[in-house]
């Protein structure tokens, strides 16, 4: 039985959580130093630890107990995703728990084991404390089967075992007992293989060159004047959103966060999109991190190949899976209580045509990018080609959109318009590999989605265009056809649409993703990077005050690690959603750039 305490009455946002990672899995400590959310083997595995699901379970969880704690701290370490969370007693007792993941390079290659490394150091006084873990596996249904060696506890999980390896007395961790800490502890959850070296000192050394790789890797991002730190951390944290295995890129960390209250709309974003990760490769390359564009092209083409020129999904698993079925969790009650929990997701059964576009737009910039270690070639523009024809045959058909209904369908004016960006975009490429008649061809083809486009998006009664064809409706995704190059800043026709979108969307300093009812009612809450893409076009048609003050609104609204979720309460500012959300982000580092000063001026 425990002898701890309970944790101590520290007030805590319930979406204050801090991601840590290595590009092969991630977890999300709250504001105790309670790992509440970590999958293993990978993003989309099983919550081993799931109490940020279910709070009232007595397991899917690991913290450290501080007795007589009053006061917790927390930052991560410079230009890296190692945190640091500090705990103070009245008393003066004093302690510091490190957590990451390790990430560097070994043998030639990145290492980035299936582990967590926590470090519990001793700042003064003499602590007392208790360490609780509490794996979980069958999403939340049993608590592992325990044995132990001389210095580990193997957790047999469903289908693998984890090893935990520490210097702390065995038998106090197991029976979760308080003690006395009198020097550093080092524990290391990982793979169920013997740990035959020193570990305080091999975890120091792991540390201190997964500290090392990323800053080096900060260090070569081409940042703004003006808001860096926020930069950074979004950029970081889209770079644990990569499962550097495949090049995969997820949509968000987390499953079933629900986008308000009691909503239902509870959805498993632990895949990859094609729309999401073109967006982050987009961000990310406006900051010159190629390693992530160089590595979701090869997921890409892995994609394009499978397709054979045929029906491409709007999502698939972080592994290439194509078949990712959705299924209620019901070990697991959900956020606050809030369920369904789900586990796959049925979109990757719709029909979403802008994800060819979306394909597309991704891989062009290989054939005119020198610093890139492989640049697409002839082989590639063939078989983006065949992706390019997909395009231009379904264009003027319905499907579900990009915000993906599930009981109905339309000609979405945004998926038409990502159709009418591959084809001119291959044209791009055509020259760019010198194929001129190839070119035509494509341009041809933009030329003719662009003209169906003006004849049956365009609302003469709203005077704008239209989120659907023959309608007048809205959504923020018309704001797209902006950063798509379909239409001008200056054209009359965008502005009255941004001027209508304004009036039919805008709460405040936010924007609903559409206003009308959908499958699950009217929406609550605004989506997070629509209000970037106001922003952004709220810069482009000169109105730089306005886009200025949106965007320090954005960032006030950030959880303390730094980071957005997928949506916000317009009326309380409360996040609620996928955590920490690809879109939010990468709406951040566009507006930034946009938006910042010059270089110059810091002369």
């Amino acid at each position: 039985m425990s002898t701890a305490p309970d944790t101590a009455d520290v007030k805590s946002d319930a979406m204050n959580l801090w991601p840590i990672g290595n590009c092969e899995i991630a977890a999300l400590i709250d504001s105790k130093a309670s790992i509440r959310w970590g999958c293993l083997p990978r993003f989309d595995g099983d919550p081993v630890f799931c109490s940020l699901l279910e709070p009232e379970k007595d397991h899917g969880f690991w913290d450290v107990l501080l007795e007589g704690c009053t006061r917790i701290e927390q930052h991560y370490v410079r230009n890296t995703p190692v945190l640091v969370t500090r705990m103070s007693a009245d008393c003066g007792n004093v302690i510091e728990i490190v957590d990451f993941m390790p990430r560097y390079q070994r043998h030639g290659r990145m290492f980035r084991p299936v582990a967590i490394a926590r470090i519990i150091r001793v700042i003064s006084g003499s602590p007392r404390i208790a360490v609780r873990l509490r794996p979980a596996h069958s999403w939340g249904a049993q608590t592992p089967a325990q044995t132990s060696g001389s210095n580990h506890i193997r957790y047999i999980l469903d289908d693998h075992t984890q090893r935990l390896t520490c210097n702390a007395p065995l038998g106090w961790i197991r029976n979760e007992t308080m003690f006395r800490v009198e020097s550093d502890l080092y524990f290391y959850f990982g793979p169920d293989e013997g740990f035959d070296a020193d570990l305080p000192a091999t975890l120091e050394a792991m540390l201190e060159q997964t500290v090392s790789t990323w800053q080096h890797w900060v260090r070569g991002l081409h940042l703004p004047l003006e808001w860096q730190d926020a930069v950074i951390r979004a950029a970081i944290t889209l770079k644990l959103c990569q499962y550097e295995q495949t090049g995969a890129i997820v949509a968000a960390l987390t499953t079933s966060l629900p986008e308000h209250a009691d909503s239902g709309r509870n959805w498993d974003y632990r895949f990859c999109w094609i729309r999401d990760a073109y967006f982050t490769v987009q961000a990310l390359n406006r900051l010159g991190a190629l390693d992530v564009l160089e590595s979701y092209l090869h997921y890409l083409r892995n994609i394009v190949d499978a397709a054979r020129g045929g029906h491409i999904q709007p999502l698939y698993g972080i592994g290439g899976e194509a078949q990712i079925e959705e299924h209620i969790m019901p070990a697991l009650k959900g956020y606050k209580g809030m369920g369904p929990v789900r586990s796959g997701n049925q979109a990757y059964e719709q029909i979403q045509h802008d994800a060819y576009g979306q394909i597309i737009l991704s891989s062009v910039q290989a054939f005119f990018d020198q610093r890139l270690l492989r640049r697409a070639t002839v082989q590639d523009f063939e078989a983006l080609e065949a992706v390019g024809h997909r395009a231009f045959d379904v264009f003027d058909t319905p499907d579900a959109g990009l915000w993906e209904l599930r009981t109905r369908s339309h000609i979405h004016t945004y998926s038409v318009a990502m159709c009418w960006a591959a084809c001119d975009r291959l044209a791009n490429a055509a020259n760019a590999i010198g194929r001129s008649e190839a070119s035509k061809f494509w341009q041809d083809r933009a030329d003719h989605i662009r003209q169906h486009i003006d004849d049956h998006a365009w609302s003469e009664e709203g005077d704008h265009y239209s989120a659907v064809f023959g309608e007048r409706t809205l959504d923020a995704s018309l704001l797209q056809l902006l950063d798509l190059k379909f239409v001008q800043a200056d054209d009359p026709r965008f502005i009255t649409t941004l001027a209508a979108i304004e009036a039919g969307l805008r709460r405040g300093s936010h924007m609903l993703r559409y206003a009308e009812e959908d499958d699950f009612g009217m929406p609550e809450t605004a989506f997070n990077v629509c209000t970037f893409w106001l922003i952004e076009a709220l810069h482009a048609t000169g109105r730089d005050a306005d886009a200025r003050v949106l965007f320090e609104e954005m960032l006030s609204r950030r959880t303390p690690a730094g980071l957005l979720s997928e949506d916000i309460d317009p009326r309380t500012g409360a996040l609620w959603g996928n955590y920490p959300q690809t879109y939010s982000l990468v709406g951040l580092i566009q507006c930034a750039g946009m938006l910042s000063r010059p270089w110059s001026d810091a002369r």
